[in-house]
Parts: C-alpha cells; structure tokens; sequence
C-alpha cells in the first residue's frame, strides 16, 4: 500500500513504506526477479504543516510525478458494482535505482467522482473508501500483470491490504490450495490498526471478493459477521513471516489455537546501506580516522541544527549531546515517555556541566486526534523550555537528516508492541547510538554499553500506566547515569560505541540480507516445490 522510494514520490506514511523502500532498492542491488505493486495517491498521505500558533495541521495537496510513466494501460475493476477504469503510471528502475515499480490510479476522466477518490488518500478514514483501495491494490495488480501478460510465480502481500488478491485466485483456480501455491504473506505489526477486522456484509457489497456468493466468502474465510484481514491472509498464504525473532513469538501467541493457519517463520526487518549510511562516516570508520569521524557528525550535527532553527527559531549547539525521538506518532510508541518527569527533563535542558538537547519529530496519522494532541502538547513545551524543538514534515529527506545529526536515538514502545522497528537501524548507520526499549528487533543486534544502551526491561504484566512510570523512571537512570556521563567525561569509551554501532549494524541489518532471506526462506521451500 505504500513505497517510500524518494523525497519526490510521496506513496508512503512511515516505516512500512520506508522497509518497502529498502526492499526495492535490495531488489535492484542484488539483480532479483521482483516487480512491485502500489498505487499512486494524488495527494499522498498527508502534508504535514503548522497551524498559525505552531499546532500540527493536516494538508491534503496535489502531488506531480513527471518522471513517472504513462503506460496508457487500461482495464476495469468492479467496485461496490460498478466498473471502475485503472491504468498504471511505471516508475524505470533506473532512476531511483530501485526494482520495477508500478502504481495504479483511478484517477481517469472515464470514472466518476466516486470512483476518483479510491486513489485520493493513503489510509482513508472511510471503510468503504479502505475496502475500494484494498480491491483496486489486489484484484487490480492481478489484472495489471495480466495486461502486461506477465503470470508470477508468487504473489507477496505486504501486510493484508491487497486481500482482495486472494480471492481473485481462488475464482481463477477454484480451491484454497491452489491460492495457497501462489501466495506468501508478511505481517508487520500486533497493533490492532495493522490487523484490520471488518463488517462482512459491508465487503461484499463493495465486491470486496467479486463476485463470490456471500455464504460463499464467509464459509472459506471461516467467518461469520467480521473478516479478520490477517487471519484470513494467513489461511490462504502458503507461508507467512513475522519482521523478528520477538515478533514470530508474539504471532504464535495470537494465532495459537486457529485452524488452517500456514508455517510461520521471522526474516527480520532491514534498512538500505547504499541509501542511508553517511559514506563519509564509514570512509573515516575504515581508515581508523576517529578525528575525522567525529567531525564529520559534528558537521551534519550542523546541518540539522539549521533546519531545527529554520523552523523553530532555535539555536542549538553542535557540541552538546542531542536526543532524537522521530517515528510516526502513535500511542504504543509514547513519544512523551521522557516528559513523565518534568522536573528531571527540565535539569537535563538546563544542566550547565552535561547539558541535553532534545528533537522530536513525525507524523501521526491525519485522523489519529490523541496522537496529535500529543504532538500538539509538545509543540507547547518547547515554547516554555530551552535547547529542545520538534519539526514537522517527517519524510526521508528529514529522516536523513535527523540520522545524521542525532546523537542519541531514542526507542520507547512498550515492550511487545514494535513488531520490528527500523529506524534504528538507520540512524545506527549514520554513527547515532542507539538507546532503546528491548523489543522488536533491537534485541537480535544489542550489546548494551558496546553498541547500543538497553533500556531495563519492565514487566509487561502491570498495567500500561505502571509500566510507563517504570520504563520512564529506568530511562532517567540510564541518561544520568550511564549515557551523558560517557558522553561528555569518557568521550573516548562514546566513540568506541558509536564506532561498534556502525560496524554491528551491517551487513545483518543491510537490507540486502533481509531480501535475499526472502527469496531463500520465503519465496522457495516445502510450500511451493
């Protein structure tokens, strides 16, 4: 559903887009037989702007591709009974180094307006407009791929929002084990947003399975007046892979005692190099230059300091130690969780031996209201408070940015809940230290006080507000204790963290292995001989 591909293409929202990314420009490094599918929203996800006293606004703008393709490809889909014109817009593998890409649009003179809003909005608030969407992305990639008479041998659903696929194929071959040969699946998230449970009645009058009788649909989903997106795409997936070892734990836990679900199996998730590291930082790495290292993150340190100043009009100083906090605003996430003490967070700002500086950034979804109040709320902080800012527009050109110039970068979910996560990866390398809560996949590269610094685990049987009183108060304790102190008396023992952070990071969270693991652990074996 989204591609995070470049600055100039705006199809994505946040890490599921960014992986995407990763996972085409892998493709294309390693030369795989990889064509990928999307759609091409005509005013993205959202522009992400301030409102006259600082607060977040949501914009929705037209976007224009020129680069993009024409292929003057057309075909029909049929969406809540009406037939709904298609085509397809190609972006060549060579201009952002990337495998084959291609990206409907209903967006044609030949629909209503109606029909025209199906490719409007990535994540649409409407369920009839998500189930419109889900239908163009699966049984319209399908036709796509037969206009182009291109037959697959194996379909990827990247999470379930292209279910309609699967029901596409069982018409075409007429039994769930026949899809099963031809379908593999990814889940990437426990939260309940990624795993979408749905009215029944309210699908089938969409055609969210064509024309398939409605007893029909509900007796081989196995459902009765709700269709569990996730369950269903694991029912007709051959095999089906969590994005860590955390995470595989976590879905056989939820779907422990379910009929007719496929193998499960963990590739963990993974980051570019070619695309995110700083060359220069790796080229000093490599020659022992631990001079030139350390000012080349004091430059780019620099350089986002004046974004931060551009938009906040705050002067922050490259020789203090900088927190970044950015990730899609979501409640699991707990931006705030460095907030729980203000108190304490007000002597880090303002301590005149070992001072901190403190960036948030990132976008909540457009309809999330207590994600935006929170954004809000710290938008307010920072008003009152010295040497800490948050920005907006969240994308990967800012993404980049912040990496670079971090220090320190700062992961709070709650434990269980990030099913990967994956912009640690990145900022690890661009020579950021990462301090993190253990879960997703910062436990498979940790080596706390080596690489990286561990966050104390928390039961995760106390209640959500105790285990953030305690997460909270275990974060303090690693800052005042251990991180700033290492940062600014033992400079020598920090450079050797952020040294072994950039040396552990690669080649296990390269995306080329995760890619490659798709292909060997995924895309062949038993299921598909």
């Amino acid at each position: 559903m989204e591609y995070a591909i470049g600055q100039s293409l705006k199809t994505y929202a946040g890490g599921l887009g960014y992986l995407a990314g990763s996972f085409m420009r892998s493709a294309y490094e390693l030369k795989q037989n990889i064509v990928g599918i999307g759609i091409l929203w005509k005013y993205g996800y959202y522009d992400q702007g301030r409102k006259t006293d600082q607060a977040m606004e949501v914009v929705f703008r037209e976007k224009m591709y020129r680069f993009l393709v024409d292929t003057k490809i057309r075909f029909t889909i049929k969406i809540s009974g009406h037939e709904v014109w298609v085509t397809a817009f190609y972006l060549p593998p060579g201009i952002f180094k990337t495998a084959p890409l291609f990206f409907l649009t209903t967006d044609l003179p030949e629909n209503d307006h109606l029909a025209h809003t199906v490719s409007h909005k990535l994540y649409d608030c409407n369920p009839e407009t998500q189930a419109a969407a889900a239908i163009l992305l699966g049984e319209g990639g399908a036709k796509l791929l037969e206009q182009l008479n291109f037959q697959p041998e194996l379909y990827h659903l990247n999470e379930s929002h292209a279910l309609p696929l699967i029901f596409y194929l069982f018409r075409q071959y007429g039994s769930i084990g026949e899809v099963r040969k031809r379908v593999v699946f990814t889940n990437h998230t426990p939260e309940p947003g990624g795993n979408l449970k749905s009215d029944v009645y309210l699908l089938h009058k969409m055609g969210f399975a064509g024309d398939l009788p409605l007893e029909q649909m509900k007796s081989i989903t196995q459902s009765k007046d709700y269709l569990d997106h996730t369950l269903t795409a694991l029912r007709f997936a051959g095999k089906a892979n969590a994005v860590s070892g955390i995470h595989l734990n976590t879905l056989r836990d939820m779907w422990n005692g379910f009929s007719d679900v496929c193998e499960l199996i963990s590739i963990t998730n993974a980051q570019n190099y070619s695309y995110w590291a700083d060359k220069q930082m790796y080229e000093a790495l490599k020659a022992g230059d631990d001079r030139a290292l350390t000012g080349r993150k004091r430059a780019c340190k620099a350089s986002l300091f004046e974004e931060v100043a551009d938009q906040c009009g705050v002067l922050l100083d490259p020789g203090v130690l900088t927190i970044v906090f950015a990730k899609r605003f979501a409640g699991y996430k707990r931006s705030e969780l460095l907030l729980h003490d203000m108190d304490f967070f007000h002597n880090l700002l303002t301590d005149e031996m070992r001072p901190v500086q403190m960036i948030w950034a990132g976008k909540p979804y457009p309809m999330d209201y207590p994600a935006i109040a929170s954004f809000d709320k710290i938008v307010n902080l920072c008003k009152t408070l010295p040497n800490c800012a948050i920005l907006t527009g969240y994308e990967l050109k800012l993404s980049r940015l912040l990496k670079q110039g971090a220090d320190v970068w700062l992961n709070t979910p709650r434990l269980n809940h990030e099913a990967s996560g994956t912009s640690g990866m990145s900022a690890a390398m661009n020579g950021c230290v990462n301090v993190s809560i253990p879960d997703g996949w910062f436990p498979e590269f940790a080596r706390d006080g080596v690489n990286s610094f561990i966050i104390p685990n928390t039961e995760v049987t106390e209640h959500k507000f105790q285990q953030d009183e305690t997460d909270a108060h275990n974060l303090y304790s690693l800052l005042s204790e251990t991180v700033i102190p290492m940062y600014y008396d033992r400079p020598l023992e920090w450079i050797k963290v952020m040294k072994n952070s950039m040396t552990d990071v690669i080649p296990r969270f390269d995306s080329n292995r995760m890619a490659d693991e798709y292909y060997t652990k995924l895309y062949t074996g038993s299921a598909f001989a």
